[in-house]
């Protein structure tokens, strides 16, 4: 059906405001780049918008005409005079494609606006303005990754893009094993990994020297356990810290709680209503502490780098998934023989040796049905107790004297706080 004259015009305003938004930030990171060498950009604050328009007068014309060829015509037409600019260009200086890429992205974009895909081309648009402001960061994190990076983030996208689409999503066996099915697990094993990336691409982004508390409360996204290991075993090396490494350690801490409300948001949103109270209580009551830390600590200390390994390996994404797979079956035989108090052994057994794992199952099991809101918040916040309990316990054997006494107050304040959550759901 053929857009009446105040849509057409509409569409064609939006691809206009959209090439303008893209020239603009060509033009300035161009000026800022290159002002003192001179020169002229290939496309910027006027050329940009006029492609746009172009990408939509000739999808226009396409369909008046009930044919291709103006849609196509036009495009190798662009293609060839951005060919002849970047040439030209080149022999005066040293120079890359990204604004002749990002001034075809803006002929299809003008293109899609006339289409009336409005929200997919204001998304490609702004996507493509936002990428090219974050040069110099893309290019500081490209600079701080290794090859293990690489295989890792590849591995990464091999289980979710390749992986996960094939897994049968039926179950297979009898009760208890009826909860088992291939794509929920290995969903779960993806979810996980995903949080953990996130946290160590934002460790790679900003760096690890911006501060003790910063690694900790990033380190946490990507493993507390880690955290606890890599900093207690640290402070033994450096004297006078404690109290920074304390802080450290407790946001870790308390990001595991938020990582916890995320994962049941994801997994089973009517979860949400009754867990959130509880585990966002006992987040608060950690992040307390946290703020009593951070007002004893040293103002123009020196400032400790802190290394955190990619949390993303293949045989630790499978092990995770084996004990999901476990603890679900597990949550489910022992929901079914010994009902509640059941779900609360297997919570405490499984906190500690992954709280993800025990959250997602129970999860996934509250939203088949099989165990109660108040069963399942129960169960979540003990899990989280007691894997606060078992990485004081590595504080307590691996760190100095002086940490585990900055430590012990945080941890009673979590175990304190969990408990009294417990016995007011």
């Amino acid at each position: 059906m053929e857009p009446d004259r105040l849509v057409l015009f509409y569409r064609f305003g939006v691809a206009l405001v959209l090439g303008l938004f893209m020239g603009l930030q060509r033009e300035y990171a161009y000026r800022g780049d290159h002002d003192r060498k001179g020169g002229e950009l290939v496309a910027g604050a006027r050329t940009f918008p006029l492609i746009s328009l172009l990408g939509a007068a000739s999808a226009l014309a396409s369909a008046e005409l009930g044919a291709s060829w103006p849609l196509a015509t036009t495009v190798i037409a662009i293609a060839a005079l951005l060919a002849t600019g970047h040439f030209w260009q080149s022999r005066e200086q040293d120079t890359g494609l990204t604004t002749e890429m990002a001034a075809l992205v803006a002929f299809f974009t003008g293109a899609l606006c006339y289409w009336g895909y409005l929200r997919l081309g204001a998304a490609l648009g702004v996507g493509t303005a936002v990428l090219l402001s974050l040069k110099g960061h893309t290019h500081r994190l490209a600079r701080r990754l290794d090859p293990e990076d690489v295989y890792a983030t590849l591995t990464f996208a091999v289980i979710t893009v390749i992986v996960l689409p094939l897994l049968p999503r039926q179950s297979y066996g009898p009760p208890p094993l009826d909860v088992l099915v291939p794509y929920n697990v290995w969903l779960m094993v993806v979810l996980i990994s995903g949080i953990s990336f996130l946290g160590y691409v934002l460790i790679k982004a900003v760096g690890p020297r911006r501060g003790i508390g910063l690694t900790g409360l990033l380190g946490g996204l990507a493993s507390s356990t880690a955290v606890t290991l890599s900093v207690a075993a640290r402070s033994r090396d450096s004297q006078g810290l404690e109290w920074s490494f304390a802080l450290a350690l407790m946001l870790a801490w308390t990001i595991m709680f938020v990582r916890v409300i995320v994962e049941v948001a994801i997994i089973s949103p009517s979860l949400l209503a009754t867990v959130w109270g509880p585990v966002l209580g006992v987040c608060l009551a950690a992040l307390a502490y946290c703020g009593y830390l951070y007002g004893l600590q040293p103002r123009g200390g020196r400032d400790e780098p802190q290394t955190v390994q990619n949390p993303f390996r293949l045989g630790p994404a499978i092990t995770f998934g084996v004990l999901y797979a476990a603890i679900l079956v597990l949550s489910n035989w022992a929901q079914s023989y010994f009902g509640d108090t059941g779900i609360y052994l297997s919570s405490v057994v499984a906190g500690l040796a992954d709280v993800d794992a025990i959250t997602l199952s129970v999860a996934r099991l509250h939203e088949g049905g099989d165990v109660p809101a108040r069963t399942a918040t129960r169960a979540i916040v003990i899990a989280a107790a007691a894997n606060t309990a078992l990485k004081a316990g590595i504080v307590a054997a691996t760190g100095t004297r002086g940490l585990r006494r900055a430590v012990v107050p945080g941890v009673l304040i979590v175990v304190g706080a969990s408990i009294g959550a417990v016995l007011l759901v």
